[in-house]
């Protein structure tokens, strides 16, 4: 691991109200430069090279000489809204350099691999369910083929889809069988205040309280290795969403999380996560969940279709990496 200690000589001076205009106006901005707008084409890029020229410039040469193959972010403030992948040299996206993980601190973790033997999965989820109606949500039309092609990928699973999908049925098959991969593909948010997050099964809200207890490991030799929470998102304009969703994950139990940190298009969601399960599944154990993540982020990218950031930036895996 480099940790780094003496920064090359292009550091720069920033004032924290310059990072956070250039930060707020690169997650929403105003000015047609919002990664989570398609119609800013390619404007955010000068704002996305100042960040990497205030975050990775000055330690780009002690990455070059260390090999780093994982850059693992602890971050802080609005920080905590922007995907690190996003950042550009000029030349590439950090993403297609390194793979990239987030941790509420590095003390907290003791990160162990993802075995083979660990790809049993709980998959779950709606492509429309009463509960979107109720709270004037849109239909989610691509977690149909989302789920069927983990299932696919993964055939140790058990898939509750639909009307299926109730708290009450996760609830009885985790309690049955312990599931190191819990995938589930919904509306739902995750916020610091934890009123403002939850997500939606077929008949209506689970609350971060239900959540918690719903993916409660008791048997702390069995945990859940990953959880996948797809087509929610952390609130907009919350710097500490981020750890809302962590802790979720945390208290659970579970090592790690893979979200976003914004909504996304379901076509490319479903395109995403079937390319991330491909590389975990026939990767034999070679390949780590950061590094699945990253080969699943660099094909949206190389794709025209959903080469814009707003496609396949927003997802961030929090806490181990391995």
């Amino acid at each position: 691991m480099y940790t780094p200690t003496n920064p090359d000589n292009n550091s720069q001076a920033v004032t924290q109200q310059e990072l956070e205009n250039t930060l707020i106006e690169l997650r929403a901005g105003e000015k047609n430069a919002s990664l989570q707008s398609t119609a800013s084409r390619n404007n955010f890029l000068p704002l996305t090279q100042k960040v990497y020229n205030w975050l990775i410039r000055p330690i780009e040469t002690g990455l070059q000489e260390s090999q780093a193959k994982i850059l693992v972010f602890v971050l802080d403030g609005e920080l905590r809204n922007i995907p690190m992948a996003v950042l550009h040299d000029g030349s590439q996206y950090l993403v297609e350099k390194y793979a990239i993980a987030l941790t509420p601190g590095l003390q907290l973790l003791n990160p162990q691999p993802l075995s083979q033997a660990q790809l049993r999965a709980l998959i779950a989820g709606a492509a429309n369910a009463p509960s979107f109606q109720a709270n004037n949500l849109n239909p989610l039309p691509g977690v149909e083929r989302e789920l069927n092609d983990i299932a696919e990928t993964l055939p140790n699973n058990d898939k509750r889809e639909n009307e299926n999908f109730t708290k009450a049925n996760l609830q009885a098959t985790i309690n049955r069988v312990p599931f190191p991969v819990v995938h589930i593909a919904t509306h739902g948010q995750f916020s610091s205040n934890a009123e403002r997050t939850f997500i939606l099964d077929w008949n209506g809200q689970i609350n971060v309280k239900d959540l918690d207890g719903l993916l409660r490991v008791t048997d702390r030799k069995r945990p859940i290795e990953l959880l996948v929470l797809s087509a929610c998102e952390t609130v907009a304009g919350d710097s500490r969403a981020a750890l809302g969703l962590a802790g979720v994950a945390v208290r659970a139990g579970a090592r790690s999380t893979l979200a976003t940190l914004w909504q996304v298009s379901d076509e490319s969601t479903a395109v995403f996560m079937s390319e991330f399960y491909s590389e975990l599944a026939k990767s034999q154990g070679q390949v780590n969940k950061a590094e699945a993540l990253r080969r699943a982020q660099v094909k949206l990218l190389k794709d025209s279709k959903y080469q814009h950031p707003y496609f396949w930036a927003p997802y961030v895996l929090v806490g181990n990496w391995k």
